[in-house]
């Protein structure tokens, strides 16, 4: 077995791990939140980890009715421009905590006066130390160039910090029902061979929407990365504003669906590409989970598929071409 399949069976017991470790910590990060009368969010991250702010952009909207911006690091960075983050908690998530673009973010915002919280998977990392507070995602060394237990715990990091501004006995109990739910999309992989042929060409769409578009943006990149196949996600939103036009007979385009309030527009553009002869594929959740941690087990299946579709390439998915583990862009 791979490093990458071997990393993505992990991920239970890093779930279980950051839930009992972590819960600490996001109470500390809601305190510090309340005690300095923040209005809003900015997050700041590259490559897998820029997905999961994209899910805490939806999650903290959703939840705790709070607005979220995703950083621009370069303004920080080669311009040397950073906007004004009054009134902000400004959060870096960067896995091994190395990436010198988010770093400077957090740098600049806690010059600022900012809360700055830094999720990482290192808690000696640079960026781990310029950030006033932490929250370690507990998943262990992490050797496989793709992210998969980091990428999720990440997810995980940014519900438990919205829980812990927003207690909620329900969606607590949901918080931890996680590590099954994941233990049950690993039981699924036999549901997916039938994915994986038509993946198999030079490329694909995914669409999500809500909660799960930064599922589909995490597949994507999954299906890249390790399989070369040029993988391109949009909301199903965006992609009917214009970018439908490029489907056609043979395409393949895999829908994540999380359920929930959106399975009416999923249907909708479901029917509208198999009109045009679109080959439509279905990733679908059976967790049990409320639509907003679907994003989790969802992002396992998409790992599970993308590792199948590079072993059927005939590619070594821990060790992708021209990229490394950490990548330091500025």
């Amino acid at each position: 077995m791979n490093r990458f399949r071997s990393e993505i069976a992990e991920q239970p017991e890093v779930a279980t791990r950051l839930l009992a470790h972590g819960r600490r910590s996001a109470v500390r990060i809601a305190a510090a939140i309340r005690e300095r009368d923040v209005r809003g969010f900015t997050i700041a991250a590259r490559g897998s980890s820029d997905h999961a702010a994209l899910y805490a952009k939806y999650l903290f909207g959703a939840r705790n009715r709070a607005l979220v911006a995703l950083a621009a690091p370069s303004l920080f960075t080669h311009y040397a421009s950073p906007p004004r983050l009054d009134g902000q908690c400004v959060i870096g998530i960067s896995q091994s905590g190395e990436s010198p673009d988010v770093i400077a973010v957090i740098e600049e915002a806690r010059r600022q006066g900012c809360v700055t919280v830094a999720i990482t998977n290192v808690a000696g990392s640079k960026l781990a130390r310029a950030a006033e507070l932490v929250l370690e995602l507990e998943a262990g060394p992490e050797v496989s160039v793709p992210a998969s237990k980091t990428y999720t715990a990440s997810v995980l990091a940014m519900a438990l910090i919205s829980e812990a501004l927003d207690p909620d006995p329900a969606f607590q109990a949901a918080l931890d029902g996680v590590p099954a739910a994941i233990g049950r999309a690993l039981e699924r992989n036999g549901d997916l061979d039938a994915l994986v042929h038509p993946l198999m060409g030079p490329r694909a769409v995914v669409l999500g929407r809500g909660f799960n578009f930064s599922t589909a943006e995490e597949i994507a990149l999954k299906l890249s990365e390790t399989s070369y196949v040029l993988a391109r996600a949009w909301s199903v939103a965006d992609f009917e504003h214009g970018p439908i036009a490029i489907a056609e007979a043979g395409l393949p385009v895999l829908i994540v669906d999380g359920g929930g309030l959106v399975v009416e527009d999923l249907e909708s553009v479901r029917a509208r590409l198999e009109a045009k002869g679109a080959t439509v594929l279905h990733l679908f959740d059976v967790s049990g989970l409320p639509e907003e941690l679907t994003p989790i087990p969802l992002a396992v299946l998409g790992q599970l598929l993308a590792h199948d579709v590079a072993v059927e390439r005939g590619i070594d998915p821990d060790q992708p071409r021209t990229i490394q583990k950490v990548t330091r862009t500025w």
